[in-house]
């Protein structure tokens, strides 16, 4: 049995250790000792592009960002749905993580950074779609694992309620929003609905066939039209009357 290499590493902006294995022919991320990713594991990847860009097929010329590069999984299928003439932005905060992409995750998903289609910008993707208004048909956000940030406390920031108007903003008419995360997560649900979309949750399989280990991705869009089908349909919880409405109800009968 081939034994796990330690092959790099690098520091994350809150100064924690990030560190890239490979065994065999796969390879697997950690910070600070804790799983972060793992090229087996990227079915819920794949389906992040699939459900959020579901609604561009037949565009000419979409324009998407994807927020966190990881090992290109996201990348690779949203290149493989969309159009030639398509603009794909790509944010990573992590310089190293785009130089293992090009050094070894490449092999697994044909150099998806090669595509002349692929704009790679590196630093804060919050600062990125800030500039960005009403520039993208769809955002595509995977970054950090999801809401509960472990790389980089900053990156909470971007899934708060202040964060999901920012990426509101950066979204052109009938554009589409769909967010990747290692766990579910009703309080960010019930951010997306307040700021004005309509919302689904799809709850996925980290690799085929798997049973026991779930992610989540959630699409959102002003236009229910376009929502993939299928998933669940969160809802805000019901406002309940205050008492002293209802004595004043009762007065006025």
């Amino acid at each position: 049995m081939k034994p796990r290499v330690r092959i790099a590493t690098t520091r994350t902006p809150d100064g924690g250790e990030m560190v890239l294995y490979r065994h065999d022919r796969d390879f697997s991320i950690m910070i600070n000792g804790q799983d972060l990713m793992h090229s087996r594991q990227h079915e819920s990847e794949l389906a992040l592009a699939r459900l959020g860009c579901a609604h561009l097929a037949g565009h000419k010329a979409p324009s998407i960002l994807i927020g966190g590069l990881g090992m290109g999984y996201t990348l690779r299928q949203a290149l493989d749905m969309l159009s030639p003439q398509a603009q794909v932005v790509v944010g990573e905060l992590l310089g190293a993580v785009v130089e293992w992409n090009r050094e070894f995750f490449g092999e697994l998903n044909g150099q998806p950074l090669g595509d002349k289609r692929v704009d790679l910008k590196t630093g804060d993707i919050v600062e990125l779609i800030l500039r960005s208004k009403d520039r993208f048909d769809a955002i595509l956000l995977d970054v950090d694992n999801g809401p509960s940030a472990m790389t980089d406390s900053s990156n909470r920031r971007l899934y708060n309620r202040e964060g999901i108007r920012v990426c509101h903003r950066a979204l052109r008419e009938h554009g589409c929003l769909a967010v990747w995360s290692a766990e579910p997560s009703k309080k960010f649900e019930q951010f997306l609905m307040s700021c004005g979309f309509h919302v689904r949750r799809f709850r996925l399989p980290a690799y085929k066939g798997s049973k026991s280990q779930s992610r989540f991705v959630w699409v959102a869009s002003e236009d229910k039209t376009i929502l993939p089908p299928g998933g669940g349909e969160p809802r805000l919880p019901l406002k309940k009357e205050s008492k002293g409405r209802h004595r004043r109800f009762r007065k006025r009968r």
